[in-house]
């Protein structure tokens, strides 16, 4: 049986099969997978998602301690360059009498404010980077790797390294985005790319491609209900919370809903902020009136809430808060800053606000009750402002005590204040009087300057700004008081006329009652600060009729706190909550440090107390015969004889007189030669120039003296003609 022949081997292979792929396919293929996990790589690097949370706050906090840097260097900057024009100015006034000794004043002053200016910036910390500063730096970031891919063409390789990113992250990250595949930097950015997994820097040691190490963080992944460290806090306040409360109270009504324009955020001290539009129905005005209201809709006390407008009449700024901003004290920022101001056109700063704010109140063209239970801070909160006013030298304090301590004494013992007396109705009656005489001098001075009242350039020309402070006034103004209708009447005159001639009155009181305060009276105080009182009645008559029906009710303060009120504030046309700043004198000794440094700014300007031509001390002492300037001659608040006042020229002949005195001292002599005592007072003084202040003082000349370890007898000063001289100046 013949066989069917059988066909040949290669006709029994399969038709379909795939010859194997060349070298050169292979190798297409594996860089177009590379390039895959490059672009990937690259696109996460440019997004920034290879850096943690932790590692953005750390560039936040180091850009953020670089501007701090920054602002110091400029701030050091600028105090030597006020150094040095005051000292080309110094040099200036030696060498050719060019220069004022007001200007020279001008100038020191500003260098005390510059470097009162650093000390404070030194003082301040630097504080954690918020929110909004870390998404900035991430932001900043991604902008900086974009900026280096799109120049990254135009450089050569060489010139690449001054551009790429100092972190290990950044070095591999750009050899890629610019297409640099070159030996191991192209193997770390082509690799098998999983998304987070961390770039190793060019000298990490390569990793076995047999057992690739897993380098994804796992121990920063947040437990199962326990919230990421890196996770926003939760918002103090939504929308539809807003929108409730406001319904709650009848201010948003069924059919009416309010339009939002930034949403609620939480800011790091735990306030929230919201601006929306009020229904046209309604204005911020009257929402205001419904504060304490809607503070208990939100579940907080009014103190915690704040609304301001926004804009239009129904744009309104809600201000939350979850701790009470009045809770801890605050010292005052003139412990900080103990600099010149300029209190008619910038105010003195004397408490803060909810949001933290401080409050500044000026001396200008109002006048203030403060008024308060006892123990309720008004002394604190009426002591920021005179004490602030103290920085000012146009303003001429006339302090009135109430009481004989010692509370007001340091304004005295510094010079700071122009008159000082304790309690005294008949030379309180004649102070009046003198401010009332006063006023008709200043009127006929703005005349002839072409002003229908005071305004800042003309302050000094006039005679600077009268301040009539009158502590505790129910000693003077309660019914059965000596003089009480006179004095009263001259209050109430000087409150109403006197205002635009530059003589305003801050009057203080623990009991604010119409009899205390006549109506007459209190309207003419457009500044008025409400402390702890005891009904809503007193409230009325310190803030106005009605206010506690308002809301505005001094005597519903819960908790209480020193220094914590309702403020009138005509200036920025609000009256809010605020509370004082922390001012000490009996443990810190805070108050007379300050008043202190005012004393310098007074001297550089001639306004010490008793150094100047003061006319309404001069009118004091022809209607008394007594003087109060300064306290009187023993600076204690009792008037006595005339105290002499001295020519700068005349002081400093008296500062040479008592600096040889105490030389002597020092010698243990009773004779001394005019080299070795100049060298003793130091700070400049020579023989030629001590010599000169002695004979103009009238010690006269040198005389023959014995010293020790010199032979002979050498020219001298004696004792005796020194003290003589130095008490004809003093008046003894």
């Amino acid at each position: 049986m013949a066989t069917e022949a059988q066909p040949p081997i290669a006709a029994q292979q399969p038709t379909d099969i795939v010859p194997d792929p060349t070298r050169t396919e292979r190798a297409k293929a594996a860089f177009k997978e590379q390039r895959g996990h490059a672009g990937a790589r690259t696109k996460e690097w440019l997004a920034v998602n290879d850096l943690d949370h932790a590692d953005v706050i750390e560039l936040a906090e180091r850009r953020k301690q670089h501007r701090y840097d920054a602002q110091v260097a400029q701030r050091q900057r600028t105090v030597a360059e006020a150094h040095g024009r005051l000292a080309r100015a110094k040099m200036q006034a030696e060498a050719d009498g060019g220069v004022s000794a007001g200007n020279l004043s001008g100038l020191a002053g500003r260098v005390a404010a510059e470097e009162a200016k650093l000390a404070a910036l030194q003082a301040t910390p630097v504080l954690p980077a918020t929110s909004r500063e870390i998404s900035a730096a991430r932001t900043g970031k991604k902008a900086t790797r974009a900026a280096i891919v799109a120049g990254g063409g135009l450089m050569s390789l060489p010139a690449m390294g001054a551009a790429v990113e100092q972190t290990a992250h950044g070095q591999p990250m750009l050899l890629a985005a610019l297409g640099v595949a070159a030996g191991y930097g192209w193997y770390l950015v082509s690799r098998p790319f999983v998304a987070g997994q961390p770039v190793p820097a060019p000298n990490t040691q390569m990793p076995q491609l047999a057992a690739p190490i897993n380098l994804t963080k796992t121990d920063t992944q947040p437990q199962p209900g326990v919230r990421a460290f890196d996770a926003p806090p939760p918002p103090a306040l939504t929308v539809d919370e807003l929108e409730q409360a406001l319904r709650n109270i009848g201010e948003v009504k069924p059919n009416e809903q309010i339009q939002i324009l930034a949403v609620p955020q939480r800011e790091r001290d735990g306030s929230t902020t919201v601006v929306f539009d009020l229904p046209p129905r309604t204005t911020v005005a009257e929402l205001k009136k419904k504060l304490p209201r809607l503070a208990g809709a939100l579940g907080r006390d009014v103190s915690m809430v704040d609304i301001e407008k926004a804009g239009s009449e129904v744009r309104t700024s809600l201000w939350m808060t979850d701790r009470d901003p009045f809770e801890d004290t605050r010292p005052s920022p003139l412990l900080a800053t103990p600099s010149q101001i300029d209190a008619w056109k910038d105010g003195v700063p004397v408490a803060w606000n909810k949001r933290g704010n401080t409050i500044r109140l000026a001396i200008n063209n109002q006048s203030y009750v403060i008024a308060g239970m006892t123990r309720s801070g008004k002394g604190v909160g009426a002591s920021n402002l005179i004490v602030g006013t103290g920085f000012d030298p146009r303003i001429n304090l006339r302090i009135v005590a109430g009481k004989n301590n010692g509370e007001w004494d340091p304004h005295a013992k510094t010079g700071v204040a122009a008159t000082y007396f304790k309690p005294n109705p008949a030379r309180l009656l004649a102070l009046l009087n003198a401010l009332l005489a006063d006023k008709d001098r200043r009127e006929a001075a703005l005349g002839e300057l072409g002003k229908s009242k005071l305004v800042g350039p003309v302050i000094e020309q006039i005679g600077g700004i009268e301040l009539l402070v009158i502590d505790e006034l129910a000693t003077y103004t309660r019914p059965g008081k000596p003089l009480r209708d006179e004095i009263l009447e001259a209050l109430i005159e000087l409150s109403a006329v006197a205002a635009g001639a530059g003589i305003l009155m801050v009057l203080i009181t623990q009991y604010p009652e119409a009899d205390v305060i006549p109506q007459a009276l209190a309207m003419n105080c457009g500044a008025r600060w409400a402390m702890r009182v005891e009904n809503g009645q007193q409230s009325n008559a310190i803030l106005g009729g009605g206010q506690a029906s308002a809301g505005r009710d001094a005597s519903k303060f819960d908790p209480p706190r020193p220094g914590f009120g309702w403020l009138v504030n005509p200036f920025a046309g609000v009256t809010d909550l605020a509370r004082s700043f922390d001012l000490d004198e009996d443990e810190r000794g805070e108050i007379t440090g300050l008043l202190e440094k005012a004393a310098k700014i007074r001297e550089g300007a001639g306004r010490l107390a008793g150094k100047w031509d003061d006319p309404i001390e001069k009118h004091l002492l022809n209607a008394t015969g007594l003087s109060s300037s300064g306290g009187g001659p023993k600076k204690d608040g009792q008037p006595g004889r005339f105290v002499l006042r001295h020519t700068p020229e005349q002081t400093m002949q008296m500062d040479a007189l008592r600096g040889c005195l105490i030389a002597m001292n020092d010698l243990g002599r009773e004779m001394a030669q005019t080299d070795e005592m100049a060298e003793l007072i130091g700070g400049g003084m020579d023989e030629e120039r001590l010599g000169e202040l002695l004979r103009a003082a009238g010690a006269g000349g040198t005389t023959k003296i014995t010293v020790p370890h010199k032979a002979g007898r050498v020219n001298g000063y004696r004792r005796a003609p020194i003290a003589d001289a130095l008490a004809f100046l003093e008046g003894k």
